[in-house]
């Protein structure tokens, strides 16, 4: 113990395991602090029922399925969607539990940030996660603009809904709308902080409650007019209107099923608003997936038999045509605008728990220092338990981004497209990095994967190889110009934009996070000399400094 910690009863010294309590890591000159090496700052306001509502809100899985279903009605129509959502599924399971493994040990807004700084080691932690963090916010950010950009789809729709004789659609009304959800949903989330959980509960209940009703009307209603089982589940190749032979335009269309359950790192980023983030978080993302899936996977199914003209449906990968499926499952306007406007509610949820997440995400690379104007991203408003700053700067890039499908009639794809490469990769480089330091960083948390823990991230891994691979294919073929797939320029630009960063600024002036102090403990690892004592894992001793 050093003469700048405070000598305290052991029963109630947290940071020496004498209690309970999960959520101080270490303490530093007599500051206990989480596991990120910081002290609290963020209100630790959400249980397990509302990072639950988060996890299911921002997944919003039923929804974002059916909402970009233009990414995958080309790519062997229903059957693609449906067998292409349980693909994704398959693979989405590794990534969950290896997250959910990392998440348990060492539970920080940064996240995979963090955890690639921790994985690589002394030598390599520093650079590897300044990139990781980099990838994983700037896919974040692509996430949220297409999570915006379906909103105010939706409710474009609903005005069209009434007025399908004298709408003429046009990209901008899309946009203005996308700027309204957008900064609606910022304002919300800095001034309403202390309601967001409520917000969130009230988004898993449009969710759940929300997916059932909405299944069971486009199912009941005109039962007659039915889809055949073929059309459902058989007719792959009359609908593969790619270009792509079969098997590859299926395995492109897997972009839909990634994109409905694509987010299992999305509540890591809450991990220092949670009191029992280590039990909490692997819960959490084993409900989205879990019940993300079976709400998706029924609504597909649902789809599949409620339409009755897919020419209808293949205006272009830009448009909206959930709305024109629940017309053809209901023939009543009136049904249509109800189904649009649960849709909308549990949307708009989805959009406040997104700009919460990117928020956290961006203010986590801020504090340590990762990002230009740190000492002002990096602020955090304690009365309104708020990071403002970085909350008001994610949403001006997103109001930028949202702006794209004005000039590209594959826009939306690259939105979903560009989420789904980014974030993998930045989820696969710290499981590569634990894989290759032989996993021997991180205390074991209250969910360890053991023995399977190797085998389970190099399945991921391989997994999010070939995937990110095919998601930059082409869409159809031949190809245009406009109509290319951009995600691999989109992956090499955020990368070549980290990597002048890093040359600029953060070669010299990035320390690294502070996770390196409390959890790399090689010889090599650079000591400290501030007085930190650490709580002690499993496997490994008091570090006194």
């Amino acid at each position: 113990m050093t003469k700048n910690t405070p000598i305290v009863d052991e029963k109630k010294n947290p940071e020496l395991g004498g209690i309970d309590d999960e959520t101080v890591a270490a303490v530093d000159q007599g500051v206990e602090v989480n596991a990120a090496g910081y002290r609290d700052q963020l209100k630790r306001q959400y249980g397990l029922l509302g990072i639950v509502g988060i996890a299911l809100t921002v997944d919003n899985a039923w929804a974002a399925l059916g909402s970009s279903i233009s990414v995958s009605i080309l790519n062997r129509g229903p059957p693609g969607l449906i067998f292409g959502l349980i693909v994704a599924v398959f693979w989405y399971s590794f990534i969950g539990l290896s997250l959910a493994e990392l998440a348990s040990s060492v539970p920080t807004a940064g996240g995979v940030y963090h955890w690639a700084t921790i994985a690589a080691g002394p030598n390599w932690g520093r650079t590897v996660g300044f990139f990781t963090g980099w990838i994983n916010f700037y896919g974040w950010m692509f996430d949220l603009a297409a999570l915006v950009q379906i909103t105010a789809n939706i409710l474009v729709q609903l005005y069209a809904t009434y007025h399908q004789d004298t709408y003429v659609p046009d990209s901008w009304h899309v946009y203005v709308t996308y700027v309204g959800v957008l900064w609606i949903s910022t304002i919300f989330v800095i001034f309403a902080n202390r309601l967001v959980p409520y917000t969130q509960n009230c988004g898993m209940f449009f969710v759940v409650v929300g997916g059932i009703i909405t299944i069971i009307v486009i199912s009941a209603m005109q039962p007659g007019n039915h889809a055949s089982n073929h059309f459902v589940w058989g007719s792959f190749e009359e609908n593969n209107l790619t270009g792509w032979q079969g098997g590859v335009a299926f395995l492109l269309g897997v972009l839909n099923g990634a994109f409905t359950i694509g987010t299992p790192d999305a509540i890591t980023h809450i991990a220092e608003e949670l009191p029992q983030p280590k039990k909490d978080l692997p819960k959490a993302i084993g409900l989205q997936l879990g019940l993300g899936f079976l709400y998706a996977f029924v609504f597909a199914i649902a789809l599949g038999y409620a339409i009755t003209d897919l020419s209808a449906l293949q205006g272009g990968i830009n448009t909206y045509p959930l709305a024109a499926i629940y017309q053809q499952a209901t023939g009543s306007p009136g049904a249509t605008f109800g189904l649009l406007f649960i849709l909308f509610l549990s949307s708009m949820c989805c959009c406040v728990g997104t700009v919460l997440t990117n928020s956290r995400t961006y203010w986590a690379l801020a504090r340590d220092n990762a990002v230009p104007f740190s000492g002002i991203f990096g602020q955090v408003n304690e009365g309104l338990s708020c990071p403002i700053y970085a909350t008001l700067f994610v949403s001006i890039i997103a109001t930028g981004l949202g702006a794209i499908p004005l000039g590209s009639s594959s826009a939306f794809l690259a939105l979903t497209g560009s989420f789904i490469v980014l974030t993998t990769v930045s989820y696969a480089i710290p499981f590569t990095a634990n894989l290759v330091t032989g996993r021997k960083y991180f205390p074991p948390g209250p969910f360890h994967l053991g023995k399977f823990g190797s085998v389970i991230n190099l399945i991921a891994v391989l997994l999010i190889t070939m995937f990110d691979i095919l998601f930059c294919f082409p869409y159809e073929i031949p190809t245009t110009v406009e109509a290319m797939n951009y995600n691999s320029v989109i992956l090499v630009g955020t990368v070549t934009l980290s990597a002048l960063w890093w040359i600029i600024h953060a070669s010299r002036h990035y320390p690294g996070p502070k996770v390196m102090k409390l959890y790399i403990h090689d010889d090599s690892a650079p000591r400290n000399s501030t007085g930190v004592t650490e709580k002690p894992h499993e496997n490994s001793p008091v570090i006194e400094k």
